[in-house]
C-alpha cells in the first residue's frame, strides 16, 4: 500500500505548477534587493543606527514596488499585479534583514598587558 500510495504522490507532483514564479517576479526581487541593500548602506554610514537603517531601505524598496505597480495599473498595462509588489517587498526584506544581522559586529579585541 505504501508503495502505491508513494507511486500515485510522484505522479502528482511531477504535474504541479503551484510554485511557479516568472522571470518578472525575479527581477522584482533583485531590484528590491538593490535598492534596500543601497539604501542601508547609504543610512547606515550616515547615522551608524541598525533600526533606522534596516526600516529606510525596506520602506524604500517596498514604496518603490507600489509605485510601480500604480503606474502599471493606471497608465501602462491597467492591471495591479500585487504578486510584483510582494516580490519587490521579499527582495527589500531579506537584503534589509541580511544587512541588519551582518551589521555592527566588529568587537574590539582587549590587550592585555603582561607583567612579570
Amino acid at each position: 500500500m505504501k508503495t502505491v500510495f508513494l507511486i500515485l504522490a510522484l505522479c502528482f507532483i511531477s504535474n504541479c505548477n503551484a510554485q511557479f514564479i516568472s522571470e518578472d517576479d525575479g527581477l522584482h526581487f533583485g531590484v528590491g534587493a538593490v535598492i534596500s541593500a543601497s539604501t542601508y548602506a547609504l543610512v547606515y554610514s550616515k547615522t551608524k543606527n541598525k533600526k533606522k537603517a534596516f526600516w529606510y531601505s525596506l520602506g524604500l524598496s517596498t514604496l518603490a514596488g507600489l509605485s510601480k505597480e500604480l503606474y502599471d495599473n493606471n497608465i501602462a498595462s491597467g492591471r495591479f499585479d500585487t504578486g510584483e509588489l510582494v516580490a519587490t517587498f521579499a527582495g527589500g526584506l531579506t537584503t534589509s534583514y541580511t544587512f541588519n544581522i551582518f551589521t555592527g559586529k566588529n568587537r574590539k579585541k582587549k590587550k592585555f598587558a603582561y607583567t612579570n
